[in-house]
């Protein structure tokens, strides 16, 4: 009989460094849908902060650290990125388990928004797009989530089925701008 074998999005893909800035895997952990139930918004931020110390994200934002980071995912949607999600948070909204769906990775590095300028249609510029923004949107032909971190490094979910893509396409806007230096 044959063994499976789990392998991450971006197995054999990655770490990538070209230039000044490297593309790695992110170790996301769970990743948990959460959509509050009819009424039960307050009672559904007020379990996350609880059970695992995130605010629950306005739109267009992101709190909490590594390991348990919640992100703004689209209208009335946060991700739950990290802790398996604690058993109080389903009494006050969905729960929908999306860890084998998306590919997570982190670009950082001088030159960054450079690279990112060659395929994101939004402004990723520090005094724009600050600490703690993210946004779903488009990276070249895929739908992306993109959060600035803390540390300056921008996180990356791309669904998981597009995980070559989303390496390919990163390696070669990484590969013009480091031939522009």
């Amino acid at each position: 009989m044959d063994k499976l074998i789990a392998k991450s999005p971006c197995a054999g893909l990655l770490p990538l460094t070209i230039g000044d800035v490297t593309l790695t895997e992110e170790e996301a952990g769970a990743m948990t849908v959460l959509t509050p139930r009819k009424g039960k918004a307050e009672a559904a931020a007020e379990a996350l902060a609880k059970a695992h110390g995130p605010a629950w994200p306005e739109p267009g934002r992101a709190t909490g650290p590594a390991g348990a980071r919640a992100i703004w995912f689209g209208h009335d949607e946060v991700l739950l990125m990290g802790p398996d999600p604690d058993k109080s948070l389903g009494q006050h909204a969905y729960l929908v388990d999306q860890s084998d769906a998306w590919a997570a990775v982190r670009l950082e590095g001088e030159g960054t928004e450079d690279v990112l300028a060659r395929l994101v249609p939004i402004d990723l510029r520090p005094e724009v797009f600050k600490r703690g923004h993210s946004a779903r949107t488009q990276l070249f032909h895929m739908s992306v989530s993109i959060t600035r971190l803390p540390d300056g490094a921008f996180l990356i979910l791309a669904f998981r089925s597009m995980a070559a893509s989303l390496v390919h396409d990163l390696k070669r806007a990484m590969e013009a701008v480091a031939a522009r230096g």
